[in-house]
C-alpha cells in the first residue's frame, strides 16, 4: 500500500480532453461513469444535482453521508452545481451553462426532456456546435423509448439472463452492473468520436446510446455465432446462437493441491503440452482436441479434463510451468485482492480513501487526480462566478493610428 498526496489542480490540467467542457445531466452508475472517464482524461465535467444528490452518493457505505465509497471514484474530477431543474431560474442557469460547454450528456428519459426544455432540439439551439449524447433506455424511435431502465431490466432484455440459464440451468442476472457500465464505456467513445467529428468539421451532433440496443450488440460480438449467417449453422446438438465455449457450465477456476488456479490451454499445442506433463501422453492423439473447432465442440470435455490434473500440482507450480510453456494461467483474485495495492489518497471532507486507477494510460497526455470527488453543490458559487465572468462584454480595443 503506498500514500499519495491529493494532487492540486494545476494551472492547465492534463488529459488529452484538457479544455473541453462538459454538462453532466446523469444518475446513478451508467452516465457518471461515463463523465468520470471524461474527466479523468481532462474535460471540466460539470455535475447538475437536486437537492439530496445523486443516488450514488448513497449506494452503499461510505466515509462521508455524501460520499458511498462508489462515489469517492466515480465524481472525482468533476464540480458540483446544485439546480432545481424544474424552476425558472434552475432551467435559465441550464441555457447559459450550454453556451459555455461542448459537450451535454443525458440519461433521463425522452418525454421528461422535452418537458423540461432539456432536449437536443432546445440545447441546440442554444449553442449550435454542441455535442448532445442521450442515453436511455431503448432506442428513440421504438414504443418503448420512454420506459424505465436500471440495469436488472437491461440485463433481462438483451439475452443475459437465457445466457446464464444456459449454463446454470435457470435464468439469472450477472452479479455486476453488466449494462450499466457496458453503456458507459460506449457513451464514453461516442462522445470523444463526435467532438473528433466536430473538431475536423466544426459541426455538433446528437448522440443517442440506447442501453438494450448497445448491450444486445455486445452480447452478439460472440454469442451470435452461427445465428449471424443466414441460414443459421450449427454444431451437432447445439443452438446456432451462443459461443459454446463460454456457455460451458465447466468454464470455472480450476481446484490445485493448495489452493485454486485458472489453467486455459487455447490452442492444441497447449492441450499437448499440458497434459503431457500432467502424464497423460495419449492426449496428444485425442481427436476431441486435435483442432479449435474440435475442442470446440468439446468444451465441456476438455474442462473437465484440466480440473482432473489441476490437484496435481500447488497453484504456484502450475503457475511456473505455464509462464515457461507460454500457456495463459492466472491465480484466482478475490475482490480485497484488487483492492488491496490501489494507492490512498486524501479526501478534504471524507479523508482517506482508495484511488481506483484510470482505465486507460496515455504516454503524452495523462490525466491525473486534480481533485477530489465534490459535496452537493460544492461548486456552485465557483461555477456561476466563472459564467458571469464568461458572459461579460469584451472592452474593445482602440484603433492604431494609420499614421503610426
Amino acid at each position: 500500500m503506498s500514500e499519495l498526496p491529493e494532487r492540486a489542480a494545476p494551472a492547465r490540467p492534463g488529459g488529452p480532453l484538457a479544455g473541453i467542457r462538459v454538462l453532466d445531466l446523469t444518475r446513478v452508475i451508467m452516465g457518471p461513469l461515463a463523465t468520470q472517464i471524461l474527466a479523468d482524461q481532462g474535460a471540466d465535467v460539470i455535475m447538475v444535482e437536486a437537492e439530496g444528490g445523486d443516488t450514488n452518493r448513497v449506494m452503499g457505505p461510505g466515509p462521508h453521508p455524501e460520499l458511498s465509497g462508489i462515489a469517492l471514484n466515480l465524481l472525482r474530477n468533476k464540480r458540483s452545481v446544485g439546480l432545481d431543474l424544474k424552476s425558472a431560474e434552475g432551467l435559465e442557469i441550464v441555457y447559459r451553462l450550454v453556451a459555455t460547454c461542448d459537450v451535454v450528456v443525458s440519461t433521463m428519459r425522452p418525454h421528461v426532456l422535452v418537458r423540461l426544455g432539456l432536449d437536443y432540439p432546445t440545447l441546440s439551439s442554444v449553442k449550435s456546435d454542441i455535442v448532445y449524447c442521450q442515453a436511455q433506455g431503448y432506442p428513440l424511435d421504438s414504443a418503448q423509448a420512454n420506459e424505465p431502465a436500471y440495469d436488472d431490466i437491461i440485463q433481462a432484455a438483451s439475452g443475459v439472463s437465457d445466457m446464464i440459464e444456459r449454463v446454470w440451468g435457470h435464468p439469472a442476472l450477472l452479479p455486476t452492473i453488466f449494462t450499466d457500465k457496458v453503456c458507459g464505456l460506449v457513451i464514453a467513445q461516442a462522445v470523444t468520436a463526435a467532438l473528433f467529428h466536430r473538431e475536423r468539421t466544426g459541426e455538433g451532433q446528437h448522440v443517442e446510446v440506447a442501453r438494450q440496443e448497445a448491450t444486445s450488440a455486445f452480447m452478439l460480438a460472440e454469442h451470435g455465432s452461427g445465428a449471424i449467417a443466414e441460414p443459421p449453422v450449427a454444431f451437432d446438438g447445439l443452438p446456432a446462437a451462443g459461443y459454446p465455449r463460454v456457455l460451458s457450465a465447466e468454464r470455472r477456476p480450476h481446484p490445485t493441491k493448495d489452493g485454486q488456479v485458472h489453467l486455459f490451454p487455447y490452442l492444441p499445442k497447449h492441450y499437448a503440452a499440458i497434459f503431457s506433463e500432467a502424464g497423460r501422453p495419449d492426449a496428444d492423439g485425442d481427436q476431441r482436441y486435435a483442432d479449435q473447432r474440435a475442442a470446440l465442440r468439446n468444451s465441456d470435455s476438455l474442462y473437465r479434463d484440466i480440473r482432473a490434473i489441476a490437484p496435481l500440482r500447488t497453484t504456484a507450480e502450475w503457475l511456473e510451468y505455464c509462464r515457461a510453456a507460454g500457456i495463459p494461467a492466472t491465480r484466482v483474485a478475490t475482490l480485497q485482492d484488487l483492492i488491496d495495492p490501489l494507492p490512498v489518497v486524501s479526501h478534504p471532507a471524507a479523508g482517506r480513501y482508495r484511488l481506483i486507477p484510470q482505465m486507460a494510460r496515455f504516454s503524452a497526455t495523462q490525466g491525473t487526480l486534480r481533485h477530489s470527488a465534490p459535496l452537493i453543490g460544492e461548486n456552485s458559487a465557483e461555477v456561476l462566478a466563472e459564467l458571469q465572468a464568461l458572459e461579460q462584454p469584451r472592452p474593445t480595443q482602440p484603433a492604431k493610428d494609420a499614421a503610426r
